[in-house]
């Protein structure tokens, strides 16, 4: 990663705070645990419990308790904590770290990966008064292989460098020199996730990016391509399990990274 783009984000284990940082491909959260409800993500999450195992439910199992998971986009679940803290560790479909974190889980159950072979490290760094969130990435996914369909890597960029637009899937067709119909089976079959989904997470990077710089949550969700803030507050709820002003309200500070 060369030097850290900012010092490492430190606070008393005892008295913990939510932080979450943001660069591309990637977002990290560390902070007291959260009443999660049940939710699909849009990229892959890997989930650790700090102090303590979680249990993950899903229709596929019903429930299962487990200290480390790796949660596919598009799969409906909860996240209870049974600990005073969890680490989230978010993976977005375009970098090849998707695919490379998938190696670490040491056992698959149905479509969730379980038991993460570097877990009490994950562990051991989630636990420090100062993290650096780079370094849990590092940890959790190693260096990753490009693997993704060079189209696909293309498309990903552009709708993430146009994600406050309102780009469409025939334009990014036409941007990768493909049919709208094989754009649409490729992103899904290469990146894990749909362009739509994709897209509504580029736009959540955008609007956490504007609130870490000081712009107030509504504007920043209209900035972002939401058509109001209702439509953003059910977006971000129907993917992270909790409403985005909880989060906020609860004081989490939003670092970006590049």
């Amino acid at each position: 990663m060369g030097e850290r783009s900012l010092p490492e984000t430190c606070y008393p284990s005892a008295a913990p705070r939510a932080d979450v940082w943001l660069w591309i491909g990637h977002a990290v959260y560390r902070g007291p645990s959260l009443r999660l409800d049940h939710h699909s993500g849009s990229v892959h999450c890997l989930a650790v419990g700090v102090d303590a195992p979680f249990t993950l439910h899903a229709d596929s199992f019903g429930q299962r308790t487990v200290r480390s998971a790796l949660i596919p986009p598009r799969t409906l679940h909860q996240v209870v904590a049974q600990g005073t803290r969890m680490l989230f560790c978010y993976i977005d479909p375009g970098s090849p770290r998707a695919h490379s974190c998938w190696d670490h889980m040491t056992a698959r159950v149905h479509e969730f990966g379980i038991d993460h072979n570097r877990e009490t490290a994950l562990i051991g760094l989630a636990d420090r008064d100062c993290l650096d969130p780079t370094e849990v990435m590092d940890l959790a996914c190693g260096p990753g292989q490009i693997s993704l369909d060079p189209r696909i890597a293309a498309a990903t960029a552009i709708v993430r460098a146009h994600a406050t637009g309102t780009i469409t899937a025939d334009q990014l067709a036409g941007e990768v020199n493909l049919s709208k119909s094989r754009l649409l089976h490729l992103f899904a079959d290469h990146a894990g996730t749909t362009f739509r989904r994709y897209r509504i997470w580029a736009r959540m990077l955008a609007v956490g990016r504007a609130v870490a710089k000081g712009t107030d949550l509504t504007t920043a969700a209209a900035d972002g391509g939401f058509a109001s803030p209702s439509h953003f507050s059910d977006t971000f709820h129907a993917m992270c399990g909790l409403n985005a002003s909880d989060l906020l309200g609860a004081g989490a500070r939003i670092t970006v990274l590049d």
